[in-house]
């Protein structure tokens, strides 16, 4: 986008940023197919192919968005590794070009490349340094501060000075961009304190940089920030910053220094005008290593950057002649040669008079001195006072250029600089000192002064000018380090100033001259020129010096090549001064894109029409072949000679196309080479002769000779290139051609065409011609042409559109027009999406030639306006707009109008419309391919189109124009619109979910994360409430589906992949694992490397979870897929594999080796050193399982040195463990192995140990507590100590407590782990007794600073949260474990823990933490032994007291108050048995208390019934229990007549006497018989409660059971459904099951289906601990009555021995001490022990674990299905016998 500055007082023009109308460019599937084994390559020159072909892609100034990340990947690797410094400065800058062309897009990148970018700075080369800056500034503008500051403060502490110094820079710069509102304090802050070390560094240069960045913050933020930070900063360098700070532009405001902005910080023309954002850009100072101080005028000296500021005078506005493209169109500087008396005076008239005294003193220094004085005076002259030429005349007056002390000579040549700097300097001027300067450059000493001021003349007189003037007097003289010197010194200008208006022509012949000097330097510097000359003409360069010697030669063709795949440098210099004076505008924007096509013209064009004579064609025409041969090389010497041509050729036409069908193959072939060479010596303009010329070339394509066509083939291409497409599509030629029947020609220009149509933008209309012989085509006899034909297909379609194609089989026979209609069916599919425009060309030329690249892309752009409108009548015309916004095209773009319009349009009813068979219908109509498949690479707008007018009948009008709304936000609303719905919808859901699936897979196109996001958070809610509803997926919902949530997986970001992961879990339970298999096996062959390894992780987890029953199609086909892995370039895609199969392994055994087949050997070692691995170390992750996303088996810390037995043994055990856990229903021939291995482990226990249970815990105590006790070495130290002071004294207790509540994590489970030891000592608890209440309130704060400070860290690692809560927890249910102590604690402290905790539960930040499910349920065990184990008066006391509080509190959730209620309920249930211990008059006044906050009127006014019913259900108890003599505990309440609580319980009272009294009083009124109803119902309630507190002891389940039976068969109509709402799922299942176990053996059938409903998920409920006792029973396969009958005497067996039957299912991870919902209401003392080692777990993996602990996990429960075969019921009986021998 241009920056215009018009008139002098530099008014700004409103900008419009070009980068918003461009369009977007797709270029990954661009790539070279060998891109990433290229960039890999040994070869240098093969990794800088790779990266040209990357450079020329991304020179598009807007990208399409897609997956980078392996790109980036390979450019980061080539940027931070690479040798070859070319390379990296290469790689850098298509880094640049990325960030640019995806701005905001390429943000998610941005922290991956910016340290290794930073650290690069350690280069010294100032072409890598520029090309890192240009990249690192374009990475920043794509992402904020914010986002990168970790990376670039870990950088800043980098040893090395040039890193510290650019990264300063960098932040400088970066600073430049922010407002006081995007730089806040805590981002300030790291920064300063980074940048504080740095101005103390030893190296100047750090300094320097760190000034700047200091100064330029003090500049956005201001004094009063940033001076806290500088406190300790003596004055001299506070100073420093705010002068620095002075100088600074910023980017934001400041609009009156425009001019100056412009002039400081020269916008980077290159960038600025392909980025679009020159506003943007304005401030990268791109060539200067030192942006920042910018001196008032350069008294700095040269060796610095050349890039110092040049402040204008602003009056000068015509100041000098400015270049243009056009030549010099600005008024030049005329000045008339004045005579020396003239000068003298004008001199005297500025200077001091000693200064002109002193000029010639014969003593130096007095010349030195008047030197000095001269400066000064120059230095404060203005510039339109200032004589220039008088000046310089002065001092070229005698001594001159004669002057011999080098140090006056010096100051003479920084004046002339200062003087053609400041003043109005005109070629006259420049006349008089240029002989002199030349003179000097060679010098030693003053050379490089020398350039400094030739430099200055060159930016006010122009660079050609300067150039010619300087060349041609350092030629004409004999010093040949002056020459070699002239010629480095416009190398570098060249760099500098851009290659606009310099004569090309006269350069070569000066270089030609020097190259072929005597001196080697003056050759070598020619070279250099000549490639830096290359950067700009490009290879048409050579063209000139082809007739050098060879050696030669091959050195300017080395240097060539150097500079191959350069940009050039965008012009520093020479840009702003002249764009002052208006006239030359667009300057800053177009200069290099416009260089290329300047350079086309500079190049000198011969007219060789008058060498095309007569005779020559004559020849050329004759029947003898020799002759002929001769005049064709005679046309190619000619054409050789000439280089460049006119276009004007004489009759050389239609003589050479005479040539083309020439009986002798030799000449054909000559005549297409000459064709070559001539399209490159024409360039652009063999347009015209493509008629006459081309097409006949298009014939030969026909030729039967492979040699032929393809040279033919090599001629059409190279004038394709000059010419572009359009003159080769327009009218018949080219169908006239297809129309051939001749099979060479028409698979080969069908070939040609399918190569290029791809890549226009628009096609004339002519285009339309060559379908009724493509038609043909598709029907030819030969093969190759029917699929060269079918190739192409979907490129025509893509121009043509699908109506015209199909419009056009209507002239074919029926049978014809049925298959051409079938395969465009097929194309359309296919049918790629139009290249985007690319608004200028690339920027430089490369290739063939000067002009190949800048045709291609103006013909299509020159006719799109008029091909656009003919050939597209179609609402297709979308497709200009570019693909990038899938449901933002077209179709999007009129909602905004009509929502504007509706926006009061009735929102209310249902979203989904339940259509009936309307999914069948949808289905059927996909399988007959009324409509598309969904199938697709991108999305097009067909599809999109599609799918709204599907949805259009069973979705609400409001909802699908938010869904296909252009604006992302409106997405937004409509998920949550559509998550709102999800509950109250689930037919609908269902009804349209292919539809819902089908929208959300667009929505994984789109680039904007927080749709992503709530897009994955509606499917987790989605497919859980499926699971609910036991739905299926259908093949047509999941193949349409599932791909596209696979791509991504492999996002960059990780919560987007574990999200990802989530679903796939969960899409298990509504879709077969093993038809999910075979699509995540595709995501395996994707290009990123990230989808690569978590599918393969996720195929783990399915072999893991489902066994490998789900490797589809065949077990041995799979695995053989998944080993190739092991080979990839990506490490974490070789180690999936590897895991993967090492998961296998595990299942499998040996087997697996079959299985994969062979494997080189290489991979095998890898494979087999994996494998003995995992067996060295058996992994406790599988344990750890969880139902989102199953660990590897490697993820545990390596010095985990688990168990005392077998490896490989231990292995098994423990993946069995892992898959019983994963939580899904098993095949069962998985489950037959589970049960074998399980059994195995029974056996070969120490069965007397297993039986004596309570010597074996007492045996183990002490063994096991000694290693777990340390979560991590630090500790050690402690623990020891422990014992020794705790028994000395309290104060050990109280510090240690004390360190709970600490803000460090790690001190906090330190303290805890020590706590926990003491519990969990009966003899040692007791020290905790008076500490209880100071202990509690130490937990409750850390759980409110996890909570509020904790969870909101980013930094922080979420494992040390899940870490810290298990400790806390662990350590809660231990205390409570202890009655003596759990009745310590106060009503207060109660009431705050409890607040605490539920709170917990609530917080939903919880469930996203990786073992949040498990957090959850261990806090919900923990309240269960709150409730039971404190004292019953206190805890009462605290739950009435919370819930007033929370009803009171407006900002409480429903849902805590909820909680509270259910808290209380249940000590409702407790109090028959509490009842005596409870201090009666205590709760009553709480209740009035209560009663008095909330009167009975305000508490029927909650929006809920809840509390008012709870406050009657406890009063009612307490009546019932306490009868009339409740009322005698009212003695704390001080006027009781008052009390509201009184009348009520004497009411109550009144009640129940009366119905005491008589049973018949239903007759009597309303309200009694309402209550009669309430206490029976509480009679019956009293009744079930014991009940089910009987099903929920373990003693007497069965019991509890038959009761249940009896009394559900006595009263039909009993409703038992409120004891089971409260409980688990698994609870409820387990109800259901026992009861129907009762009812089968009642009628004698004794056997059960196969347990199928109960989710494997144990939830941990509020009722007394049923999970901890569910038993095995009906856990049976049916097959006969064997199985059930051993697993019921199994069970009693275990039962006996004190082991419970839980299931194997429930088992909590053993790495967590979360959740141990198993722990029975008194819990065996193994229980006990175990519970407290799973606590401790987490933080001791590298200690050992106890057989014990093992065994019985594995043990414990592992019963979920008998195997179903006869054979294993024998086993089964045997291994019983065996056990019951052992215990005898």
């Amino acid at each position: 986008m241009l920056r215009e500055v018009s008139g002098d007082d530099g008014d700004e023009v409103p900008q419009i940023d070009a980068y918003e109308l461009l369009e977007a460019v797709e270029i990954l599937s661009k790539l070279p197919k060998d891109f990433y084994d290229k960039i890999e390559a040994k070869k240098w020159q093969e990794r800088k192919e790779a990266l040209e072909a990357v450079e020329v892609l991304v020179k598009n100034p807007k990208l399409e968005a897609g997956d980078y990340a392996d790109l980036v990947k390979a450019l980061k690797k080539v940027v931070g590794k690479d040798t070859n410094v070319m390379l990296v400065a290469l790689a850098a800058k298509c880094l640049t070009g990325l960030a640019v062309g995806l701005r905001k897009k390429f943000g998610q990148y941005a922290g991956h490349v910016v340290p290794t970018i930073l650290e690069k700075f350690k280069e010294k080369k100032p072409q890598v340094v520029q090309a890192l800056q240009e990249a690192i500034d374009a990475v920043f503008l794509t992402t904020t501060l914010q986002n990168i500051s970790e990376d670039v403060l870990a950088v800043m502490d980098n040893k090395n000075p040039t890193i510290k110094q650019q990264t300063s820079l960098f932040i400088a710069r970066s600073f430049r961009h922010c407002t006081a509102s995007t730089l806040p304090k805590s981002l300030l802050k790291p920064f300063c304190a980074a940048l504080l070390k740095h101005i103390n560094d030893s190296a100047p240069e750090v300094r320097d940089a760190a000034f700047e960045a200091l100064g330029t913050a003090l500049k956005v933020v201001g004094e009063k920030a940033v001076n806290p930070f500088l406190a300790d900063v003596d004055k001299l360098k506070l100073d420093k910053i705010k002068e620095c700070s002075e100088k600074v532009e910023l980017v934001h405001g400041k609009k009156a220094g425009l001019a100056a902005d412009k002039k400081d910080f020269k916008p980077v023309a290159g960038r600025t005008a392909t980025s679009g954002a020159a506003g943007d850009k304005d401030t990268k100072d791109i060539s200067a290593p030192k942006p920042g101080p910018l001196k008032k005028a350069p008294t700095t000296k040269t060796g610095g950057p050349p890039k110092k500021g040049k402040p204008a005078a602003p009056g000068g506005a015509g100041s000098t002649g400015t270049k243009n493209k056009k030549g010099l169109e600005t008024k030049e500087i005329v000045e008339p040669d004045l005579s020396i008396e003239v000068c003298e005076e004008k001199a005297s008239a500025v200077l001091p008079a000693t200064c002109i005294q002193l000029l010639d003193s014969s003593n130096w220094k007095e010349r030195l001195a008047c030197m000095e004085e001269f400066q000064k005076a120059v230095e404060l002259m203005d510039r339109t006072e200032m004589p220039c030429q008088a000046l310089v005349r002065m001092l070229a007056k005698k001594p001159g250029w004669k002057e011999t002390n080098f140090q006056v000579m010096q100051m003479k040549l920084h004046i002339v600089a200062l003087i053609a700097q400041k003043g109005n300097f005109s070629k006259t001027s420049a006349q008089i000192v240029l002989d002199g300067l030349v003179d000097k450059i060679g010098d030693v000493k003053c050379g490089n002064n020398a350039k400094e001021a030739m430099t200055a003349i060159a930016e006010a007189c122009m660079l050609p000018w300067t150039a010619e003037q300087v060349m041609s007097m350092a030629f004409s003289q004999k010093n040949p380090k002056n020459q070699s010197e002239t010629l480095n010194w416009l190398s570098n200008a060249i760099k500098e100033f851009g290659f606009s208006g310099l004569n090309v022509k006269a350069f070569i012949s000066n270089v030609k001259t020097a190259l072929a000097a005597t001196n080697p330097a003056v050759r070598t510097s020619a070279i250099t020129l000549l490639g830096v000359m290359y950067l700009y003409v490009g290879p048409s360069l050579r063209m000139f010096f082809e007739d050098e010697k060879p050696a030669l030669l091959s050195q300017i063709d080395a240097e060539f090549e150097k500079m191959q795949g350069q940009s050039p440098p965008a012009p520093t210099r020479g840009i702003s001064k002249h764009s002052i004076s208006g006239t030359d505008e667009g300057e800053d924007g177009d200069e290099p894109d416009e260089v290329g096509t300047d350079v086309v013209d500079l190049l000198p064009r011969t007219e060789i029409s008058d060498k095309i004579t007569s005779e020559l064609v004559s020849k050329i025409g004759d029947k003898n072949w020799k002759i002929r041969k001769e005049g064709l090389d005679e046309v190619a010497a000619i054409i050789n000679e000439a280089k460049f041509i006119q276009p004007n050729i004489g009759e050389l036409p239609t003589a050479l196309k005479g040539r083309l069908n020439d009986s002798n193959k030799i000449l054909v072939q000559q005549t297409l080479n000459i064709l070559q060479q001539l399209a490159v010596a024409m360039g652009p303009n063999i347009k015209q002769h493509v008629k006459n010329l081309g097409i006949p070339v298009i014939t030969v394509l026909g030729d039967s000779k492979n040699n032929v066509r393809a040279a033919a083939l090599a001629t059409v291409n190279a004038w394709a290139e000059q010419t572009g497409m359009k003159e080769w599509l327009e009218g018949e030629d080219l169908s006239e051609e297809l129309k051939k029947e001749n099979p060479f020609l028409r698979q080969e220009l069908l070939g040609w065409l399918a190569e290029k149509l791809p890549t226009l933008r628009s096609t004339p209309t002519d285009l339309i011609l060559c379908v009724p012989h493509l038609y043909s085509c598709l029907e030819d006899r030969n093969g190759d042409v029917r699929k060269k034909a079918q190739d192409a297909l979907p490129f025509f379609m893509m121009h043509l559109g699908y109506e015209k194609m199909a419009k056009a089989t209507g002239k074919l026979k029926p049978t014809s027009k049925d298959q051409v209609l079938a395969m465009l069916e097929k194309a359309k599919a296919n049918m790629p999406a139009k290249p985007a425009a690319s608004a200028k060309a690339t920027s430089k030329p490369m290739g063939g030639s000067a002009p190949a690249k800048f045709q291609p892309a103006s013909a299509p752009v020159e006719d799109s306006v008029s091909s656009t409108v003919e050939t597209k009548p179609d609402p297709k015309k979308a497709k200009a707009l570019g693909v990038s916004s899938k449901a933002k095209s077209a179709q999007g773009k009129k909602v905004p109008s009509k929502t504007s319009l509706k926006e009061d349009e009735d929102k209310s009813g249902p979203i989904f419309i339940v259509v009936p068979n309307g999914k069948e219908q949808r289905m059927k109509d996909e399988k007959g391919l009324k409509v598309l498949k969904w199938n697709f690479t991108t999305p097009r707008d067909e599809y999109i189109e599609q799918l709204k007018t599907q949805m259009s009948s069973c979705v609400a009008k409001w909802l699908q124009d938010e869904m296909f709304h252009s604006d992302f936000q409106h997405h937004n609303k409509a998920l949550a619109v559509m998550v709102d719905h999800l509950e109250s919808e689930k037919e609908g859901v269902i009804g349209c979910l292919d539809l819902i699936l089908k929208w959300l897979t667009l929505r994984f196109f789109d680039t904007n994360t927080s749709v992503l996001m709530k897009a994955l958070e509606y499917l987790k809610l989605l497919f859980t409430l499926l699971s609910e509803e036991e739905y299926h997926l259908t093949e047509n919902e999941a193949s349409s589906f599932i791909p596209y949530l696979i791509l991504k997986v492999g996002e960059p970001k990780d919560v987007i992949r574990k999200d990802v992961r989530a679903i796939l879990n969960r899409m298990c339970l509504v879709y077969p694992a093993s038809k999910m298999f075979p699509f995540i096996m595709e995501g395996t062959k994707s290009k990123n490397s990230k989808q690569r390894a978590e599918c393969l992780e996720e195929l783990g987890c399915l072999v893991e979870s489902y066994g490998m029953n789900v490797c589809q199609p065949t077990p041995g086909k799979a695995l053989k897929e998944i080993a190739i892995h092991i080979g990839d370039r990506d490490n974490a895609v070789r180690n999936a594999a590897l895991n993967t199969i090492v998961t296998v392994y595990n299942v499998h055994g040996d087997q697996v080796f079959k299985l994969i087949g062979t494997l080189s050997e290489k991979d095998m070692s890898m494979l087999e050193e994996r494998i003995k691995r995992s067996a060295k170390r058996p992994s406790a992750a599988p344990v750890k399982q969880m139902e989102e996303k199953p660990p590897r088996t490697q993820s545990v810390n390596s010095n985990a040195n688990m168990l005392r037995k077998g490896p490989a043994e231990d292995m098994s055990s423990k993946l069995n463990q892992a898959r019983s856990m994963s939580g899904h229903p098993e095949a069962a021939q998985m489950v037959r192995r589970e049960f074998q291995l399980d059994l195995d482990e029974i056996e070969n226990d120490n069965g007397t140990v297993r039986c004596e249970m309570p010597e074996l815990v007492q045996h183990k105590l002490d063994d096991i507590f000694e290693p777990v006790l340390i979560p991590e070495p630090k500790i050690r130290a402690v623990s020891p100590h422990f014992d020794d002071m705790h028994s000395n004294t309290a104060s050990t207790i109280n510090f240690i407590i004390s360190q709970v509540a600490s803000g460090d994590i790690n001190t906090s489970i330190q303290a805890l782990t020590q706590i926990d030891e003491v519990l969990r000592q009966e003899d040692k608890a007791e020290a905790m007794s008076g500490h209880i209440d100071q202990f509690l309130i130490a937990t409750f704060m850390q759980l409110r600073l996890i909570y509020s400070t904790h969870m909101a860290d980013e930094k922080l690692e979420k494992d040390e949260i899940t870490k810290l809560y298990s400790c806390i927890v662990g350590n809660m249910i231990s205390l409570f474990q202890i009655e003596s102590l759990a009745r310590e604690a106060s009503t207060g402290v109660l009431k705050d823990l409890m607040h605490g905790l539920i709170t917990l539960m609530l917080d939903s930040r919880i469930e996203d933490l990786e073992e949040g499910q498990q957090v959850i349920r261990s806090v919900n065990l923990l309240v269960v032994k709150v409730l039971e184990k404190s004292d019953q008066t206190n805890i009462l006391s605290a739950l009435l007291v919370l819930l007033q509080d929370s009803l009171l509190a407006t900002a409480s959730s429903p849902k805590f108050s909820e909680l509270v209620m259910k808290c209380l309920w249940r000590m409702v249930r407790l109090l028959p048995d509490t009842i005596n211990s409870i201090n009666l008059d205590r709760i009553l006044l709480d209740i009035h208390i209560f009663m008095k906050v909330f009167p009975k009127e305000k508490l029927k006014q909650c929006k809920s019934e809840f509390p008012i019913r709870t406050l009657k259900t406890l009063l009612h108890t307490l009546c019932k229990l306490k009868g009339p003599k409740i009322l005698d505990h009212l003695t704390m309440i001080d006027n009781k007549n008052e009390s509201e609580l009184e009348a009520h319980l004497c009411r109550m009272m009144k009640h129940s006497m009366d119905q005491t009294g008589s049973k018949s009083e239903k007759e009597t009124e309303k309200g009694a018989s309402r209550i009669d109803e309430k206490s029976s119902k509480a009679k019956v309630n009293d009744f079930l409660a014991e009940i089910f507190k009987k099903i929920g002891s373990k003693e007497n389940t069965k019991e509890g059971l038959a009761e249940l039976y009896e009394y559900k068969k006595k009263y039909s109509d009993a409703d038992i459904e409120p004891f089971l709402k409260n409980s688990s799922q698994f609870f409820q299942s387990y109800v259901e099951r026992g009861l129907r176990v009762i009812e089968m053996e009642r009628e004698g059938k004794g056997r059960l289906p196969a347990s199928t409903g109960i989710s494997p998920q144990t939830e941990v409920t509020c009722m007394p601990a049923p999970t901890s006792t569910v038993s095995s029973i009906g856990n049976t396969n049916g097959e006969e009555v064997g199985p059930s009958v051993y697993l019921e005497r199994l069970k009693i067996l275990r039962q006996r021995c004190g082991l419970d039957n839980t299931k194997q299912d429930e088992r909590p991870p053993l790495t967590s001490l979360l959740s141990k919902p198993a722990v029975p209401p008194v819990a065996s003392s193994t229980d006990m022990l175990h519970s407290k080692l799973s606590q401790l777990r987490e933080s001791r993996e590298q200690h050992q674990h106890s057989d014990l602990d093992s065994n019985q996990t594995h043990s414990s429960g592992t019963m979920t299905t008998s195997s179903s075969s006869t054979a294993n019921i024998d086993d089964l009986k045997k291994r019983l016998e065996r056990i019951k021998s052992s215990r005898k």
